[in-house]
C-alpha cells in the first residue's frame, strides 16, 4: 500500500505537538537516508567490475543455461549469480518502488537495515518502518516526502555525502564477502522473483574440482591477509598516509549520437581512495539505466562508459576520490552531436555550469521560437500555520519537441526555492507544482515560478500570506519566525529572530530561547529572563555537539507558541569546521568529535590583538579578538577581565570555565553602568600578558528601536487589494521590515496584512471586503524591537481601480517585487527593471515634493529642496489662494498682534531650463508676528512687451525661497509674482520681478548661492550661511568661497574669507572689528571654476547687543548632558530652533528639545563621535538671537566623564585596595580614600560574603587620613578569593577590589609565612646577610657572612661537605661580618660550605653550594681575577730562541690560555711551544725566523670572557732579540764543546812512600782536547817513574811508580781546545809508613 503523509489521512491540519517533533522528523529523514544510501550507492567503487558484469551476465546465468552445457558452465555461473543476486534484488526492489509510489524506507531489505545502515545509540527508528515511538500519539506520522533526490536537514553540509560513502564502503566489504552474500541472500525476501531465482540457486552443487579450488583459493586469502596484516602492524601508518591524487584527469569527449564514450582516470593515495562518479553534481546510480554506464576499477585506474549516447548525456561529469586524509575532484564535459543541426561545441566549452539544463533545439536544429502559456495558473492564497498548500499551474508549450522537458524554477521573494522537508517540488510532465507540507510564517511571499525552454522563458507570480495558528493560551504573543544562528563557535552560538507582528493584544515583554542536542529531543530553557533584544548569544554548550534552537515570545497574558526550529549548527569555530569539511568520517551522530595535537612545553602566549567589542545590549556585550601571534603549537585557553570605567581594578569574569574561542559573550552587567575589557592567553607554559583594554563601553542597546513610518498613503488597485505606500523611518539602523495592518473604517479591530515583515515602502494589502472602507497603519521593525504604529492613514474604499489595478506608468516594475501582486511576464532574458518611488505613485494632482538630493547633474529637473508641479490648465488668480488662506486663518482673526506676511522681494532667475525655471527670492522683511508657512507663485508671458493674464504655477504653497516653474514655452520670456503665508493669512503679492526668458543655459561655472543670511552676531565674529546654487554648473559644485567688505567699501574691496573651498554651508567669521558695519556674498566652485557671486547678504554691524546670552552646557546629577539656552528678548510668538551644523535637528531620535518659557534645553540621550559638530539655537520672531555651542572630541571626552561623575558619584580612591605583610607575618590590606565624612561607613567583603571585625579580622577607619585597614594575623587555605572594601559616604559610593587567587595567593601566603619564620629566626643570634663568596684582589676566595643579635658566648662554626673546618682565627663579632679564606681556590675547594651560629638564645644556620653551577661561576670569576692579574707580555732570549712570557697570581687550569700570532691561532709544533712554569705563562719560540715577527696575542679565557695580553715582535724588538739569541746560541755551543774534565781526580790524594799511585780521569771536547799535566804549577813530562798517558781522546792516565816523599806536591790536569780549557788541580801526600797518616786523608787505589 502506498505511504501517504499525515495531512492525507487526518483532517486535522495542525497537530500541536508537531513543533516539539522537528528533531524526529530528521531523526526520521536521516535513518531513511542511510537506508537508501546502502541501495542506492551512485556508483562508487563499491559495485566494481565484478558486480557490474554480474549484472550485465544475469540473463546469460539463467535463461540461458541448458542442460548440456551446465555442468561446464557450473563454476562460472554459480560464482556470478550468486555475487549478483543481492544487486539484482536491490535494483529491481529500487525500480519496483518508485514506480509504485514507495517510500524508501518501504524498500528496505531486512538484511540490508542490519548492517549496510547501522543506527546509532541516539537515533531511533523510523515511524515508517511501523515501529513505535513510545513520546508519540499512535494517530500521528511524521509527514516525510521522498523522491529521487531526498534533501535531508539537520545535519552538517556535507552529511549527505558522508553517508552515501560510508553506505558504499559497507556494502562493497559485504559484496567482497561471497559467502556471506550467499548467506545474506537467502534470507532476504524481496519478491517472488528473488525467491524462486534463490531457490534454484541452491539446487546447484559444486563439483568436487569446483570446491577444491575455492577452498584453496580461501586458505590462500586468509593467508594473504595474515601476512597482511602483521606488515601493517608494523608499519607506522602516519607516515604512509596522503591525500588522494590524480595521476591521471579525466578527459573531455564531444560523440554522436548513439555513439558511446569511455572517461579514464587514475589515482593514487593511501588509504587507497574510493572512487564515486557524478553527472552534473548527482552521483550515478549504475542500477537506474542498466547497461547505460560501465563503471569499473582496476589497480588505481578507473573508467566511466556511456553506451548509447543522447542528449541528455550532455553534461558536466566528475569523478570524486576520497580516503581518510581527504577528497579531490577531476572534471569533464561531454557533448552529444546530432547528424543535422548539431550544436556548437564553443558553446559547451564555456562550462557545463553554465549551460542551461535543458537545450532549445528540435530534433532539426534550434527552434525559432517557443511559446510557453500557463493555464489553471494559481492565484493569491490565504494559509494558515500547519496547514498544508499547494501551488500549480498547467505549462502548454508550442512547439512541443519529444524527449525534452522544461526548466521549472520557483522564486520566493526574488530567491530560488529549493526543496526541504518543509516545501517540495513537482513536474508531471505538463503542471508544475509546489507543495508546503507545513505552513510557515516564513513561507510568506511573493511566489514565482519561471518556465525556461532554451533562451525563451515565461513567468508567473502570486502572494502567499500565512496567517498565525491559534494561540494556546489566549491573548498569548504569536511565534516569532525566522530563527537563525548567525555566529558559531566553542563557546556560544548567536541566534537571531524576527518578532512577529501579533502581540496578543498587549505589548511583549521579551523572548525565551530553547536548544536542543541533536539526536534527542530534550529541549531546556537558554535565558532565565525574557531578553527583549532580537539577538542572544546562547552559551553552555558542549564543544562539537550540535544544536538546534526555537523561539517563543510572553507578554503579561503567557507564553505564545514556538517557533520554527532552526537549522543545525556545531558549537565549533569557524576555522575547525572548515577543517573537518575537508576531510571524510563516519556517518553523522550528532557529535563532532574533536581531536587536539598533543602539546608541548615551551611558550607562554602572548596577548590577544584587535580586542573591540563587536555588540553591546542592556542584557550582554560580546567580545571579539584576534589569537596571539606568540601561541606555540598547542591550543590556548583565554581568561577575560572587566573593570569599571575610570579605575584599574581589573576582575577577571569566566573564573569557572576558560573561553576557547576569539569571542566570547558577558551577561550579568550592571545596565547603564560603563565598563573595560581585556583578555588574556594561558596554556600550559603559563598565563601570558592582558591585551589593550577596550575603549568605555556603557551597558545598554546601541541600536535604538525606529521610528514608526510616516505617510501612508493607500490606493485602489483590485476588489479586494489596496496597495499601500509610505516614507520610511527616519535614522532606522538594521531595518529589518515593515508590519501593516488594516481595519475597517468605525469597526476598531484591526488585523494584520503582512506575517513576514516587508522591506521596501510599498505593499498589496490582499483579502480585504468589496465596497468597504478601511484605514491602514504600518510599523518598523528591527533587532531592537517594534516602534510605535504610524499615524492611521486616510480612509480608502475597496474597489477597483480604473483598468483594474494601478497604473504601470505609475509601477513599471509590478509584478517583480514582492509587492503582492499577480502577473504574468516573458522574454527572452531578465532585464533591470527601474526602481518604483514614491514620488511617481503621488503624481502631479499631489503636488508632494520632491525629495531633497545632495548633488545634481546639469539637466535634471529635480532640484535640492525645490518643488516640481506639473503645469495645467489655467487656475484662478493670486486673490483665490489668499481666500483659501484667509478662510482657514479666520478662527485666529481675533488675535489683534498677527498679521499677513509682507511681500517677498528680489525675485531671480536661480535656472533656466528649456522648458521650465527656477526662481528664487527673499523672505519678507515682516513676517506678521507668525511664521511664515508657504510661498503662492504666479507668472504671465510678456510678448513684445505686452504683459498677459496671470497663471497660477503652484496649488500648494511651498515652504522654500525657491521653486521650479514646468511646462513653459522655450524662449517665451515670462514675469513672475510671489506671495507669502503665515496663520494669519496670505500677504499682498511682491512687485513684478524683472523679464526672464526661458531658455536652456549652458554655462559650464555654478550659479550663484542664495538664501544668505547671518546670525550669532558678537562684537568679533558671526555665523554666516547660504543655499547651494540651483544651477550646479556641467560638474557638480565642490566647494565655496565667502567675502567679506566694510559696507562702505568700494567694489574692489573686496576680500576672500577662505583660501580653500568649503565643503559646508555655513562659515564662522572671526576677526571682525567692532562697530563696523559689513555685507557678505558667496560663490560657488566647480571643476569649470568659480560661479557668480550670491545676493549680498546685510550690512550687518559687529557688535554685541545688550542682554546677549550664550548656550552653556549643563550635567545634572543624574548625568544627563544638555544645552541650555535663555532668551530675555523673545516675543510672544516667539520659538527656539535648535540645529546642529545649522541644520534643523526636528524629530532626532539622539536629541530631545525641551522649551519652556524663555528657556531651552536641548538633551543628549547617548552622547557619543557621533554627536560631535557646532549646536545652535535661533530664535524665530526676533531680531536675528542666536548662540552656538562647539563640540569636540575634546571636549565630547570631558563632558562624558563629567556624566559618569555625576551619574554615579564615586569616593575618588587616592590609593587602591592592596596588600602587604607585616614584620610578624600579619597581613594588612589597606585603601585610601582622598577624602572621608565622619559618617563614612565601610563594608568589608570576602567572595561575595561581609566579614566582621573578630579574632581573625581587624578592621579600622581613619576619617582624617581616609586609610581603611583590616589586618589579619595568618592567612589559611580557605582566606583564598576576593576582598572588597565597599565605602559608602553620603551619596557617593566607592569600591576597590583585590583579587587573591591561584599561584597570587599562594605566592602571599607563601611570602607571609617565610615573614613569619624570619620573626622567630631574628629573636636569637642570626643572619642579617647570608653566606656569600668573594675574589680577593690576591686571586683568593673569601666566605664571608653578616651576622647580628650576637653575645660573647655565641658559637661560629664551619663545615665542609658536612665536616667541621678548624678555624685558627677566633671572630670578635666587632663588625658583625665573619669570613673564611681559601687560598689557591681550585676544584678540590668545591663543595657545600655551612656556618652555624648557636647560643642559648637559639641558632641559626647558613649554607653556600659551590658546586656545580655554583662552582663554575666561582671558577669563571677566580679566573678572570687570575687572568686580570697578569702582567704585559715581555720577550726573553734564550739559547733554543725566543720566549713570550707574562706573570700571574697563581695559575689553575680552568683558566684557558690561547696564543695568536696575526690575528690566526698559533699551531703548536717542537719549533713553537706553549706552557705554565709555576706563575709563568710562556711561549716558545725556537730557532726564530723572519717569519715570526708580528703581533702576538695571548688571551686568557675565564669561562665567559677573554682577556688579552698583545706583543709587537717585529722591529727592533725582534732584532734585539734575535741577536741575543744568536749570542746566547754560540754560548751554548762553545759551553757544550768546550774542554772539560768531566771528572775522576780527587781533591787530596794520601800515598805511602814505595807504592805505587795511579790515577785516571775522563775528558771531554769537540775537537778532542790536547791533555798537559803540572806540578807545583810547572809542565810534567812523562818518564819511567812517572808515567803520563791519553787514549781515544777520552781517558787520561796519571801514573807514580815507587812514590818517593819528593813527589809530593800540587799537580794539576789540563784539557784544551778551540772552544776552551779547563784545569782540575789535587794534592798528593807520601807519608812514610811509621808516621801517621793526617786524619781526613784516603788511600790511592
Amino acid at each position: 500500500m502506498m505511504s501517504l503523509p499525515f495531512y492525507q489521512k487526518l483532517h486535522e491540519h495542525y497537530d500541536r505537538s508537531y513543533r516539539n517533533k522537528d528533531l524526529h522528523t530528521t531523526m526520521s529523514q536521516y535513518q531513511q537516508e542511510k537506508k537508501r544510501s546502502a541501495i542506492y550507492t551512485h556508483g562508487s567503487t563499491a559495485y566494481s567490475s565484478r558486480s557490474s558484469a554480474a549484472h550485465r551476465q544475469k540473463s546469460e546465468a539463467f535463461s540461458q543455461v541448458s542442460a548440456a552445457s551446465y555442468q561446464q558452465q557450473a563454476s562460472q555461473a554459480s560464482e556470478s549469480a550468486l555475487s549478483s543476486a543481492v544487486s539484482r534484488k536491490t535494483a529491481s526492489a529500487y525500480d519496483y518502488g518508485y514506480s509504485h509510489g514507495l517510500t524508501d524506507s518501504s524498500l528496505m531489505l531486512e538484511d540490508y537495515s542490519s548492517k549496510l545502515s547501522p543506527q546509532t545509540k541516539r537515533a531511533k527508528k523510523s515511524l515508517l518502518s511501523g515501529e513505535k515511538k513510545e513520546n508519540l500519539p499512535s494517530d500521528y506520522m511524521v509527514p516525510i516526502f521522498s523522491g529521487r533526490q531526498v534533501h535531508v536537514s539537520g545535519i552538517t553540509d556535507t552529511e549527505e555525502e558522508r553517508i552515501k560513502e560510508a553506505a558504499a564502503y559497507i556494502a562493497r566489504r559485504s559484496l567482497l564477502a561471497r559467502e556471506e552474500g550467499v548467506t545474506a541472500a537467502k534470507q532476504s525476501t524481496v519478491s517472488q522473483e528473488s525467491r524462486s531465482m534463490l531457490r534454484q540457486e541452491e539446487g546447484f552443487e559444486k563439483s568436487r574440482k569446483v570446491a577444491i579450488r575455492e577452498k584453496a583459493e580461501h586458505l590462500s586469502l586468509k593467508k594473504t591477509l595474515e601476512e597482511t596484516e602483521a606488515c601493517h602492524k608494523k608499519l607506522n601508518e602516519d607516515n604512509l598516509l596522503h591525500a588522494p591524487e590524480f595521476v591521471i584527469e579525466p578527459r573531455s569527449h564531444t560523440v554522436w549520437e548513439k555513439g558511446h564514450v569511455k572517461l579514464h582516470c587514475s589515482v593514487a593515495g593511501w588509504p587507497e581512495p574510493r572512487l564515486t562518479w557524478y553527472k552534473n553534481q548527482v552521483p550515478i546510480n549504475v542500477h537506474a539505466n542498466p547497461g547505460k554506464y560501465i563503471i569499473e576499477s582496476r589497480y588505481g585506474f578507473h573508467t566511466l562508459e556511456i553506451n548509447a549516447c543522447d542528449f541528455e548525456d550532455t553534461a558536466q561529469y566528475r569523478a570524486s576520490a576520497m580516503n581518510a586524509k581527504g577528497e579531490l575532484s577531476a572534471y569533464a564535459s561531454v557533448v552529444v552531436k546530432r547528424y543535422k543541426g548539431e550544436l556548437d561545441e564553443t558553446f559547451f566549452r564555456a562550462g557545463a555550469s553554465t549551460l542551461p539544463p535543458i537545450f532549445a533545439v528540435t530534433p532539426y536544429g534550434y527552434a525559432s521560437k517557443f511559446e510557453i502559456h500557463f493555464d489553471d495558473k494559481f492565484d493569491v492564497s490565504f494559509g494558515r500555520e500547519g496547514e498544508t498548500m499547494s501551488l500549480g499551474c498547467r505549462v502548454v508549450i508550442t512547439p512541443e519537441i519529444k524527449h525534452f522537458q522544461p526548466e521549472i524554477q520557483w522564486y520566493r521573494n526574488g530567491a530560488p526555492v529549493s526543496p526541504s522537508k518543509w516545501v517540495q517540488t513537482h513536474w508531471s510532465g505538463d503542471r508544475a507544482t509546489l507543495t508546503f507540507s507545513h505552513l510557515n510564517k516564513e513561507d510568506e511571499g511573493l511566489y514565482k515560478i519561471r518556465v525556461r525552454m532554451g533562451d525563451y522563458y515565461e513567468q508567473h507570480s502570486a502572494y502567499v500570506f500565512v496567517r498565525d495558528a491559534d494561540a494556546e493560551i489566549e491573548g498569548a504573543p504569536a511565534s516569532p519566525l525566522d530563527v537563525v544562528p548567525l555566529d558559531a563557535n566553542k563557546d556560544y552560538i548567536t541566534i537571531s529572530w524576527k518578532q512577529p507582528a501579533v502581540d496578543g493584544g498587549s505589548p511583549i515583554l521579551g523572548y525565551f530561547i530553547d536548544k536542543c542536542e541533536v539526536g534527542t529531543d530534550s529541549w531546556s530553557q537558554c535565558n532565565d529572563t525574557p531578553v527583549k533584544f532580537a539577538r542572544f548569544p546562547v552559551t553552555g554548550l558542549i564543544e562539537g555537539r550540535s544544536y538546534i534552537f526555537r523561539v517563543r515570545a510572553v507578554n503579561k497574558t503567557g507564553v505564545g507558541l514556538p517557533s520554527r526550529v532552526s537549522e543545525p549548527v556545531a558549537a565549533l569555530d569557524p576555522a575547525e569546521k572548515a577543517r573537518l569539511k575537508s576531510r571524510p568520517s563516519a556517518p553523522w551522530t550528532g557529535q563532532i568529535i574533536v581531536t587536539e595535537e598533543e602539546p608541548t612545553e615551551g611558550i607562554v602566549p602572548g596577548p590577544p590583538t584587535d580586542l573591540s567589542v563587536i555588540e553591546a545590549t542592556q542584557s550582554y556585550v560580546v567580545l571579539s579578538w584576534k589569537p596571539p601571534r606568540q601561541r606555540g603549537h598547542e591550543g590556548i585557553l583565554y581568561f577575560v577581565e572587566k573593570c569599571d570605567a575610570g579605575t584599574e581594578n581589573w576582575q577577571q569574569v569566566n573564573t569557572e570555565l576558560p573561553v576557547k574561542s576569539p569571542r566570547f559573550a558577558l551577561f550579568d552587567l550592571a545596565e547603564g553602568k560603563s565598563y573595560r575589557f581585556r583578555v588574556r592567553c594561558s596554556n600550559s607554559a603559563g598565563v601570558g600578558e592582558p591585551s589593550e583594554a577596550t575603549e568605555v563601553t556603557t551597558v545598554e542597546d546601541k541600536l535604538d528601536i525606529p521610528k514608526p513610518p510616516s505617510t501612508i498613503i493607500p490606493c485602489r488597485n483590485t476588489d479586494t487589494s489596496v496597495v499601500v505606500t509610505w516614507e520610511e523611518s527616519k535614522d532606522a539602523k538594521e531595518l529589518v521590515g515593515y508590519y501593516i495592518e488594516s481595519s475597517i473604517v468605525g469597526s476598531g479591530k484591526w488585523e494584520p496584512c503582512n506575517n513576514n515583515p516587508v522591506k521596501g515602502m510599498r505593499f498589496t494589502c490582499h483579502g480585504l471586503t468589496t465596497g468597504q472602507s478601511y484605514i491602514f497603519r504600518v510599523k518598523a521593525v528591527n533587532a531592537a524591537g517594534v516602534s510605535e504604529y504610524s499615524q492611521n492613514s486616510e480612509a480608502i474604499e475597496v474597489k477597483a481601480a480604473i483598468g483594474g489595478g494601478v497604473s504601470p506608468a505609475v509601477w513599471p516594475e509590478l509584478s517583480d517585487t514582492p509587492a503582492g501582486l499577480t502577473g504574468s511576464r516573458g522574454g527572452m532574458h531578465d532585464t533591470s527593471q527601474p526602481t518604483f518611488k514614491k514620488d511617481a505613485l503621488l503624481g502631479s494632482k499631489l503636488n508632494k515634493p520632491s525629495l531633497p538630493s545632495s548633488s545634481h547633474n546639469l539637466g535634471q529637473t529635480e532640484v535640492s529642496k525645490v518643488s516640481e508641479t506639473v503645469q495645467e490648465e489655467l487656475s484662478p488668480p493670486l486673490q483665490k489662494a489668499a481666500l483659501k488662506g484667509k478662510s482657514k486663518s479666520d478662527p485666529l482673526k481675533k488675535k489683534k498682534d498677527l498679521a499677513a506676511p509682507s511681500p517677498p522681494y528680489d525675485i531671480t532667475c536661480l535656472e533656466s531650463f528649456r522648458d521650465s525655471m527656477v526662481l528664487g527670492w527673499k523672505q519678507p522683511d515682516k513676517t506678521g508676528g507668525a511664521e511664515i508657512t508657504g510661498y503662492y507663485v504666479n507668472y504671465r508671458e510678456v510678448i513684445d512687451g505686452v504683459p498677459g493674464r496671470w497663471r497660477e504655477a503652484n496649488i500648494k504653497a511651498v515652504s522654500d525661497e525657491a521653486y521650479k516653474i514646468s511646462n513653459l514655452k522655450e524662449n517665451m520670456v515670462y514675469q513672475f509674482q510671489v506671495a507669502a503665508m503665515n496663520i494669519a493669512g496670505l500677504g499682498a503679492p511682491s512687485a513684478v520681478s524683472a523679464s526672464f526668458k526661458c531658455e536652456e543655459w549652458t554655462i559650464a561655472v555654478p550659479g550663484p548661492p542664495h538664501s544668505l543670511k547671518y546670525s550669532e552676531v558678537r562684537k568679533t565674529s558671526l555665523v554666516l550661511q547660504w543655499k547651494p546654487p540651483i544651477h550646479s554648473g556641467r560638474t557638480p559644485v565642490t566647494g565655496y568661497f565667502v567675502d567679506v567688505k566694510e559696507a562702505s567699501a568700494k567694489e574692489d574691496q573686496w576680500r576672500g574669507l577662505n583660501e580653500a573651498a568649503l565643503k559646508n554651508t555655513y562659515l564662522k567669521v572671526q576677526g571682525l572689528k567692532e562697530g563696523v558695519s559689513y555685507v557678505f556674498r558667496a560663490r560657488a566652485v566647480n571643476q569649470a571654476g568659480v560661479g557668480k557671486p550670491s545676493d549680498l547678504a546685510g550690512p550687518v554691524v559687529a557688535e554685541t547687543r545688550p542682554g546677549t546670552k550664550e548656550v552653556v552646557v549643563n550635567v545634572d546629577d543624574d548625568g544627563v548632558i544638555s544645552l541650555n539656552f535663555e532668551c530675555d528678548q523673545m516675543t510672544p510668538n516667539s520659538e527656539f530652533v535648535w540645529s546642529k551644523d545649522y541644520v534643523p535637528t526636528e524629530e532626532s531620535p539622539r536629541l530631545e528639545v525641551e522649551s519652556k518659557g524663555n528657556k531651552t534645553k536641548m538633551t543628549f540621550k547617548d552622547l557619543g563621535m557621533e554627536d560631535l559638530g557646532i549646536y545652535s539655537c535661533d530664535v524665530t520672531d526676533t531680531d536675528g538671537i542666536a548662540s552656538s555651542y562647539l563640540i569636540d572630541e575634546e571636549e565630547l571626552k570631558r563632558l562624558l566623564a563629567l556624566s559618569q561623575e555625576h551619574k554615579f558619584p564615586t569616593v575618588p580612591v587616592k590609593s587602591e585596595l592592596a596588600v602587604e605583610i607585616l614584620e610578624k607575618g600579619q597581613v594588612r590590606f589597606w585603601m585610601q580614600a582622598e577624602k572621608l565624612s565622619g559618617n563614612a561607613k565601610v563594608n568589608y567583603i570576602f567572595n561575595d560574603k561581609e566579614i566582621f571585625e573578630g579574632p581573625k579580622y581587624k578592621m579600622h577607619i581613619d576619617q582624617s587620613t581616609g586609610i581603611i585597614e583590616m589586618f589579619m594575623e595568618k592567612l589559611q587555605y580557605e582566606d583564598e578569593g576576593t576582598y572588597t572594601f565597599q565605602i559608602q559616604d553620603g551619596r557617593a559610593t566607592g569600591h576597590s577590589t583585590l583579587v587573591l587567587i591561584g599561584d597570587v595567593y599562594k605566592k602571599l601566603q607563601k611570602e607571609a609565612e617565610l615573614q613569619r619564620q624570619e620573626w622567630i629566626r631574628k629573636q636569637g643570634p642570626h643572619f642579617t646577610e647570608y653566606l656569600s663568596w668573594e675574589v680577593t684582589g690576591e686571586c683568593n676566595v673569601l666566605l664571608k657572612c653578616k651576622v647580628a643579635n650576637i653575645k660573647k658566648e655565641t658559637l661560629i662554626v664551619w663545615y665542609k661537605d658536612e665536616r667541621e673546618i678548624s678555624v685558627d682565627e677566633k671572630h670578635d663579632f666587632k663588625d658583625g661580618i665573619c669570613t673564611l679564606l681559601i687560598t689557591e681556590f681550585s676544584k678540590k675547594d668545591a663543595g657545600i660550605y655551612e656556618v652555624i651560629l648557636k647560643d642559648d638564645r637559639g641558632k641559626d644556620k647558613s649554607r653556600l653550594k659551590l658546586v656545580d653551577e655554583a662552582f663554575e661561576e666561582l671558577m669563571t670569576e677566580v679566573c678572570k681575577t687570575i687572568a686580570l692579574s697578569a702582567t704585559d707580555l715581555k720577550v726573553q732570549s734564550t739559547a733554543e730562541g725566543i720566549r713570550l712570557y707574562s706573570f700571574v697570581t697563581y695559575y689553575v687550569h680552568d683558566l684557558k690560555v690561547n696564543w695568536s700570532h696575526n690575528g690566526a691561532a698559533i699551531k703548536y709544533t717542537d719549533r713553537v711551544k706553549s706552557g705554565v712554569t709555576t706563575k709563568q705563562i710562556w711561549l716558545q719560540i725556537n730557532e726564530p725566523t723572519p717569519n715570526d715577527k708580528g703581533k702576538y696575542v695571548m688571551e686568557l679565557f675565564d669561562g665567559k670572557t677573554g682577556h688579552q695580553k698583545t706583543l709587537d715582535l717585529s722591529g727592533e724588538v725582534y732584532k734585539e732579540a734575535f741577536d741575543e739569541f744568536q749570542r746566547l746560541k754560540q754560548a751554548a755551543i762553545a759551553e757544550k764543546n768546550r774542554a772539560r774534565i768531566v771528572g775522576g781526580l780527587p781533591d787530596v790524594v794520601t800515598v805511602q812512600e814505595g807504592k805505587v799511585l795511579n790515577l785516571t780521569c775522563t775528558v771531554w771536547g769537540n775537537p778532542t782536547p790536547e791533555v798537559s799535566w803540572l806540578r807545583n804549577e810547572k809542565l810534567l813530562s812523562s818518564d819511567e817513574h812517572c808515567n803520563l798517558r791519553f787514549e781515544a781522546g777520552k781517558t787520561a792516565y796519571f801514573t807514580i811508580s815507587g812514590v818517593r816523599t819528593s813527589d809530593s806536591g800540587k799537580y794539576g790536569l789540563v784539557v784544551k781546545n778551540s772552544y776552551g780549557s779547563e784545569i782540575s788541580d789535587f794534592t798528593v801526600s807520601v807519608f812514610i809508613p811509621e808516621e801517621e797518616p793526617a786524619k781526613g786523608d784516603k788511600k790511592a787505589k
